[in-house]
């Protein structure tokens, strides 16, 4: 069959795990075809240029999903037609019918942005459908709730903006902000959003263009979504707006996989700019109406995890639509080290990752200083580069200060046989060659993150049968499944108390480094993560009704699912339901299903 492999932000155009996964499940599923549909986020994204693609990714369109404001950096902005879209020059002005269905069909989208949320945020309810985040708490309990003048306002902007275009121009139209406003003061919003000023409805309305650029993308064709069989949406969010469409246009099945949620990456992100509460409210009401729409419309959803799963279901999810599957990663490579023993010393623990304020290495330096006290020949070797930018290195500076502070008397810095307690070091010296090696450097392997999804440095020290101590947070006690020591986050004293009980006790951390090797070898390898999918695209095309379309030309050679297989059969059979208008390509949703009802 042929796959639609949506992305945005990462693959075909970075590395890193993640992204990696997109080309395994690519090269793994050889039986199938996949065209690459991809949404870049910054300029220097796109400068970089694309991994290598496999063979079977048949066609590949792009589209930026940022503006020619970028142009500061010195590098390009989008050429053509879309270029001339995003930019807002070229785009020619709505004349008056096509100024009120934007009218309409925005009044619409407002009114559902800005009503989300407000009767549990009046209430002030703290109850199990509530997240804390960067500014304060959000009731989300009400994102269960379908919203049709959401729907109604998506769906209508984006036939407006395959008919018309000039979409991105007219979101930061005055129009456009004189709308939002009369949404924010009208009765039933909450109080936060009610206080926004013009300034934060510029804001919110730049950052809402930016959210609906696949709405004005030309892959809507017969050419492009609609000659899949399958969308996958490897995230929520831009990736899947794209697959909306599809299934909306088409009748396409829309698969979608997240391995981080996208609304609770954004209610915990505090965000590259400083912005309002109002803008900050009303982002999270959006980003959160577009998943409860994405969730109702796919097929099925596949998270990563239980803990993104839980979030799935809170927003509105349908949990026999929901389906754990872990994402595979590559053991091969921790294989040689397998379970032999520490290459670092019984009393070394060790901590691989990237240095970064959400992996908490002060309340580690504490909990080793605890340490320190309790088995003065313990070492710490925290192995990983800071994360990129001045914030990381600022980081890493804090935490060698911390350490030097700590241990006063005793030299912090370069590891060697005879230098001091802590070391910071990077993977590539002659001490930690490869990853392995750095996870073999110790006996213990500790995690100490205060914000972690699926936490990969934890599933590479299982590969490597190492026995681990981990905050928790996140996914951890699912991945770890009793093979390890968890506790609380942000308490260097049980952190401390747990790193001990496993120095002290040689023969149990084998025993768990047994344990969690096999664990990790069970679930979390490539190999059964292609399976999974395997499965699953045949199960979702099974039951997707049949697509009538143009047999292919002779001398193509025959096309996977062109016709049913009951085509073939002997027998009677009943005449297909003739199209309405089969000459007419142009997408239309006017006799499209209401929002919220099923296409199928």
């Amino acid at each position: 069959m042929r796959i639609g492999l949506l992305t945005d932000g990462g693959y075909p155009y970075a590395t890193g795990e993640f992204r990696l996964w997109c080309d395994r499940l690519v090269r793994g599923l050889a039986q199938h075809e996949f065209d690459l549909f991809a949404l870049s986020r910054t300029a220097e994204q796109e400068a970089r240029g694309w991994v290598r693609l496999p063979s079977r990714i048949g066609h590949v369109r792009t589209a930026p999903l940022w503006s020619a404001d970028e142009e500061s950096l010195g590098l390009h902005a989008p050429r053509g037609l879309l270029g001339r879209l995003l930019t807002g020059g070229g785009a020619r002005a709505y004349a008056r019918r096509e100024r009120r269905r934007f009218a309409t069909h925005f009044t619409a989208l407002a009114a559902s942005v800005c009503t989300a949320g407000a009767a549990g945020t009046e209430r002030g309810d703290a109850g199990p459908d509530t997240v804390r985040t960067a500014a304060g708490t959000r009731v989300v309990a009400d994102l269960r709730t379908g919203d049709e003048q959401f729907t109604q306002g998506l769906y209508g902007l984006a036939e407006l903006a395959w008919e018309h275009g000039g979409l991105p121009a007219a979101l930061r139209s005055e129009t456009a902000v004189r709308i939002l406003e009369a949404a924010c003061r009208a009765p039933g919003t909450g109080r936060t959003v009610q206080t926004a000023t013009v300034a934060d409805l510029l804001a919110f309305t730049a950052e809402l263009d930016r959210a609906l650029r696949p709405l004005s993308l030309d892959w809507y064709d017969e050419d492009g979504l609609g000659a899949v069989d399958l969308c996958h949406a490897t995230s929520g969010g831009a990736a899947a707006l794209p697959g909306l469409l599809a299934k909306r246009f088409f009748g396409v099945p829309l698969l979608v996989t997240e391995h981080s949620v996208q609304v609770r990456a954004h209610y915990l992100s505090s965000g590259g700019t400083p912005v309002s509460a109002p803008v900050r409210a009303l982002l999270a009401n959006f980003h959160g109406r577009l998943a409860t729409e994405v969730y109702r419309q796919a097929a099925l959803i596949t998270p990563g995890n239980t803990h993104a799963r839980r979030w799935q279901e809170r927003c509105g999810a349908d949990p026999a639509k929901v389906r754990t599957v872990y994402p595979g990663m590559e053991s091969a490579r921790f294989a040689a080290l397998g379970e032999r023993e520490d290459d670092g010393g019984p009393d070394t623990l060790v901590w691989v990752g990237r240095i970064e304020p959400a992996k908490d290495l002060i309340a580690l330096l504490h909990a080793f200083a605890e340490v320190r006290r309790a088995e003065p020949n313990a070492r710490l070797r925290i192995i990983g580069a800071p994360a990129p930018g001045p914030a990381g290195a600022t980081y890493l500076a804090h935490c060698r200060a911390v350490a030097a502070e700590l241990f006063p008397d005793e030299a912090a810095g370069t590891h060697t046989a005879d230098g001091g307690p802590v070391s910071f070091e990077d993977i590539g010296g002659a001490e930690v060659p490869g990853l392995a090696q750095a996870y073999a450097a110790g006996g213990v392997v500790v995690l100490s993150s205060v914000v972690e999804g699926f936490p990969i440095s934890l599933v590479e020290a299982m590969f490597c049968g190492r026995a681990t101590v981990s905050t928790d947070v996140g996914a951890v006690v699912e991945v770890i499944g009793g093979t390890g020591l968890v506790v609380p986050p942000r308490n260097p004293r049980a952190l401390a108390d747990a790193c001990l009980a496993l120095l002290r006790d040689p023969e149990r951390r084998a025993r768990l480094g047994a344990a969690a090797r096999a664990r990790a070898l069970e679930l979390f390898t490539v190999e059964q993560n292609l399976a999974a999918f395997r499965g699953i695209y045949l199960e979702l095309i099974a039951q997707a009704p049949v697509r009538t379309r143009p047999l292919p030309e002779a001398d193509d050679g025959p096309r996977p699912f062109a016709t049913p297989p009951e085509a073939h059969v002997l027998g009677l059979w009943p005449e297909p339901v003739p199209e309405s208008n089969p000459g007419d390509r142009t997408p239309s949703w006017a006799g499209a299903p209401g929002a919220g009802e099923s296409d199928a």
